[in-house]
Order: C-alpha cells, then sequence, then structure tokens
C-alpha cells in the first residue's frame, strides 16, 4: 500500500491525536452513519451487540458470526467515510479465524477491531458470570490479529473484562501484557471510577477507551471527567439505537391506540431533513440531466 494513501486507520490514529478525548458513536445501519457525520463527529462504532440486537433480534451472546457482522459494516463505509471501529468479540475461534476477520474487515475499509479476553460464546460485558481466557490465550488473539493486518494503520484494539472478576491489578496486569503483543489500544470494560482508569492510562501507555453504555456498571462520566483521568476515546455503543427503539415503541402504541400519528410529528425528522441527509436533490438531478441527455428510449 502507498505511503501516501489515507487509510481508515490512519484517519482514526488523526482522530485520536488531535482530539483530547474523541467520542466514537455507535452506529446501527448506514444512515445513522451519515446522521453522525452530519452532526460532525469523528468516528464510528458496530457494536456485536448492535448487530445482533438490531439487524438479527438476537441477544449479545455470540450467535451472531463474521459475515454477519462484516455486512453490516460495509453497509456503514460503503456510505460514510469516517473512520470505523468494529466489534469482533473473542474473534469467532482459532488465530486463523481471527486473521481472516481482520484481513475482512481491513477489505469492508473498517478502520479498526476490538477483540476481547472472554471465553466464546462471550457475555455482554456489564453482566455478571463472565468468564475469561488466561492472559496467554488473549495475548496470541492479539498476536494473529497483529500478524494478519495488511495494512499497519489498521489499529488492533485489545478488550479486557478482567475488572470485575479479577480486579484492578490482574486488569492492569492483562492490559499490559496485551500491549506488549502488540495492540494499539485498550479497552477496559465495566470500569466503575474515575481513579481506576487513571491507573489504566498510566499503565498501559497506548489510547485507552471508556465504553459509556447506559445501564451498565460504568457511570456515564462526562468528556471532561474521562480526559481528565487520561482516558483518549469515548465509546458510545448503543445511545441511539436505545433512544430511536424508545421512540419506535412510542410510534406504534400511538397509532394502534390513537388511530393517527399527527401528535407525532414534533418529534420526527422532516421529509426535508431525510432529503438532506440523503443528499436527494443532486441524485434527482442527475437522475433529471440524465433523462434529458439520453433521451426516452421507450416505446
Amino acid at each position: 500500500m502507498p505511503e501516501t494513501t489515507v487509510t481508515a486507520g490512519k484517519r482514526l490514529r488523526a482522530a485520536i491525536e488531535a482530539e483530547r478525548l474523541l467520542p466514537i458513536v455507535g452506529t446501527v445501519n448506514a444512515y445513522c452513519a451519515m446522521l453522525a457525520r452530519a452532526a460532525g463527529h469523528r468516528a464510528l462504532y458496530l457494536s456485536g451487540a448492535g448487530v445482533a440486537n438490531a439487524s438479527y433480534g438476537y441477544p449479545d451472546l455470540g450467535i451472531t458470526c463474521l459475515d454477519d457482522v462484516l455486512e453490516d459494516a460495509r453497509r456503514i463505509t460503503g456510505a460514510c467515510d469516517l473512520p470505523l471501529l468494529v466489534d469482533i468479540d473473542t474473534g469467532w475461534g482459532s488465530p486463523f479465524t481471527i486473521g481472516r476477520a481482520v484481513r475482512e474487515m481491513t477489505r469492508a475499509g473498517a478502520a479498526a477491531v476490538h477483540i476481547e479476553d472472554q471465553v466464546a460464546p462471550k457475555r455482554c460485558g456489564h453482566r455478571a458470570n463472565k468468564s475469561l481466557v488466561t492472559a496467554a490465550v488473549m495475548a496470541d488473539r492479539v498476536k494473529a490479529a497483529v500478524d494478519a493486518r495488511p495494512d499497519a494503520s489498521f489499529v488492533i484494539m485489545a478488550r479486557t473484562d478482567a475488572l470485575a472478576g479479577e480486579g484492578i491489578e490482574a486488569a492492569i496486569e492483562r492490559a499490559c501484557r496485551y500491549v506488549e503483543a502488540g495492540a494499539d489500544a485498550i479497552f477496559a470494560e465495566a470500569v466503575t471510577d474515575l481513579p481506576q482508569y487513571r491507573r489504566i492510562a498510566n499503565a498501559v501507555k497506548v489510547p485507552l477507551l471508556a465504553n459509556i453504555t447506559e445501564f451498565g456498571r460504568t457511570p456515564l462520566f462526562t468528556a471532561e471527567e474521562l480526559a481528565g483521568a487520561g482516558v483518549r476515546m469515548a465509546l458510545y455503543p448503543l445511545t441511539a439505537f436505545r433512544a430511536m427503539s424508545k421512540v419506535a415503541e412510542l410510534v406504534y402504541e400511538t397509532i394502534l391506540h390513537a388511530g393517527t400519528q399527527r401528535d407525532l410529528l414534533g418529534m420526527m425528522q422532516s421529509r426535508e431533513d431525510l432529503y438532506r441527509i440523503l443528499n436527494y436533490r443532486e441524485y434527482e438531478e442527475r437522475l433529471d440531466r440524465l433523462g434529458k441527455e439520453g433521451g426516452n428510449d421507450e416505446q
């Protein structure tokens, strides 16, 4: 790959460097990615739970596979040029499968993946009864991911779920071992206070990500609080999806019981705003020009 090529991985790395704390927002489909870009965001996230929940109607219990996640990743990168971080859970199998996942995600236009140290099938990081592989096994997962990437700028992020079950010292020890194995960044899951983030950040010496998911173990710390604790990225994996789902519930109930959606118009995106995000008018004008230039060949 030529040195002058600005890859997705390079764009993500540049965004991390440019921001004191980079927000990375979850997008469950291509249109959400376009909305995030229009709002001014610089980085996107595709959650494994989001793929399972929104695209397949499954819980986040390792039921979806690489191809399922790839399909959603391709749709997002095809519609939006912001760098995309993708959740690949435990890597779906052996080191060879992990390597394939990294190569396929690179081809799909993703900027980064994160891989975790849970036993497969994994559980949501904010649920009980998580089981972890040994640090050595996880280090091998990281090495397999690093060795497989065709683009050196592609970001390999290692997630550790050790804090909840093994404590802060074990979490730090694991995170440092994953960095030694080649991880470019660390994702510390289910952290409960800012001093813990500070300790991890000081130990790992690579960019640290905080998962600020709602209704979990981690308090909803502000960007300023996280940056002050040494965190470089804040993840909001399902924030928009949860809000969209709550509104959808209200819409469906209102139509059923009120027999009209008139009282809901104020919470809807207008047709004009939809067209603006999609650049609809430009498509329409091009279609009109093609019609004029090509004439009407239909009989």
